[in-house]
């Protein structure tokens, strides 16, 4: 039997994407009160996403992003079953206002909980960057299918055409994610680089313990009679 492959932690690199798990430099407990949002803009304290069930928690850069966009339609795929099956939370946190939750939503398909971090108060105090950090040999996210220049003009009409124009959070910030809980304890962190760092969705699932992989490619299903 072949060993299974490791997962990856950072999709940028110089040369291959690293295969290591970097060393948690934060404390849950400094954001553990920080507020976020539901969609009808009741607040909790972020503490209550892990403390008692592990949760995988995604946080966007802004609802209008493109490749933000894209990969959430790609998290909407995975059934909720298989998070059942694992004992897992799956979240999303953006930062926008609360009341841009529900069209985003409607947008991406996405059926699983989301919350946002308007003040981004958990974005600072984690560290995630600001700006963007490319390299020549990047490699793309396997979950945004959108170049640079259309997903830019995808964004640019979606805040022009929506019925508040703002771009829903901050421009330069950037996502990342996190396995975390039951407590505070911290299993895996990835801080994305730029827009296309994302941590790849089917290792992000392996590390929280869900034992399905899940295909995500738009590709025609060939079935065998």
């Amino acid at each position: 039997m072949a060993e299974p492959v490791l997962p990856i932690t950072q999709q940028v690199n110089s040369e291959h994407r690293a295969i290591r798990t970097p060393s948690v430099d934060f404390r849950l407990e400094d954001v553990e009160d920080c507020l976020i949002y539901d969609r009808h803009g009741v607040s909790d304290p972020f503490k209550k996403l892990y403390q008692d069930r592990k949760s995988v928690i995604i946080f966007v850069r802004n609802f209008l992003c493109y490749s933000c966009k894209e990969y959430v339609e790609d998290l909407s795929k995975i059934p909720k079953e298989a998070l059942e099956d694992a004992d897992i939370r799956l979240v999303v946190i953006g930062q926008s206002a609360h009341h841009h939750i529900e069209p985003f939503c409607s947008l991406t398909g996405y059926p699983h909980e989301i919350y946002v971090d308007p003040e981004r108060c958990i974005y600072q105090k984690l560290g995630m960057k600001r700006e963007e950090k490319f390299t020549d040999s990047a490699h793309p996210s396997p979950h945004v299918k959108s170049g640079i220049f259309m997903g830019q003009m995808k964004s640019i009409w979606r805040a022009m055409t929506s019925p508040a124009f703002d771009f829903q959070g901050d421009l330069h910030q950037q996502g990342g994610a996190i396995i975390a809980g039951p407590g505070s304890h911290v299993h895996f962190s990835h801080f994305d680089m730029n827009r296309l760092d994302h941590m790849p969705i089917n290792w992000l699932l392996q590390l929280a313990g869900v034992q399905q992989t899940l295909d995500f490619s738009d590709k025609p299903k060939i079935v065998h009679v």
